[in-house]
């Protein structure tokens, strides 16, 4: 039978970091289905999720545990997948305005309110180009329940967005086609 682990891993930024953690999945036959991995400030961090044998998880867990040793943080998960709640699309969201404490806690705070799941995010800060001062820019894939209103967690955001002074743009995106899901390949 075959197993999918969800792991987090956290380090000292170095090369062959990756390298490591592929190598010991490889070694116990998994195969690396998907990842999320970013260097930042000094870190690196990532997700990633990979299926292994169900006689080869105690293995790779402690071919994993060993990389602790060479300062790698590692958490190892089943992987639980839940059924969908909603047959909707995901939606995008992209927040782009000036840099200032709280625009992540509020955003997500009214997207928490209305149930939205967040399934990506992604922010950054750099210097604008005009001005030099801090630009945020934040991009994130979210899946809206059944029961949320598209229009009237718009029109919240838009709030938000007028009070922050920021631009917000929310819009449904098109369905993933079958033929561009994820492919695992061999570690």
């Amino acid at each position: 039978m075959q197993l999918a682990l969800v792991m987090t891993v956290i380090g000292e930024d170095r090369p062959g970091l990756v390298d490591s953690v592929a190598g010991i999945v490889a070694e116990q036959g998994g195969n690396w289905l998907e990842s999320r991995m970013s260097r930042l400030g000094g870190q690196f961090a990532g997700i990633l999720r990979v299926q292994i044998a169900a006689e080869k998880e105690a293995a790779l867990v402690r071919g994993l545990k060993h990389l602790e040793t060479e300062g790698l943080a590692i958490v190892v998960h089943l992987d639980r997948p839940q059924p969908e709640e909603s047959d909707r699309a995901l939606t995008y969201l992209e927040i782009v305005g000036q840099d200032r404490p709280g625009i992540v806690h509020q955003i997500t705070h009214a997207l928490a309110a209305h149930k939205v799941n967040v399934e990506e995010l992604n922010t950054e800060c750099n210097s604008a180009a005009m001005s030099g001062e801090m630009l945020f820019k934040a991009e994130a894939k979210l899946k809206l329940p059944s029961c949320c209103k598209l229009a009237e967690l718009r029109k919240e955001l838009e709030q938000i967005a007028e009070d922050l002074i920021v631009d917000i743009t929310l819009k449904e995106l098109p369905p993933a086609s079958p033929t561009t899901s994820a492919q695992g390949q061999k570690a």
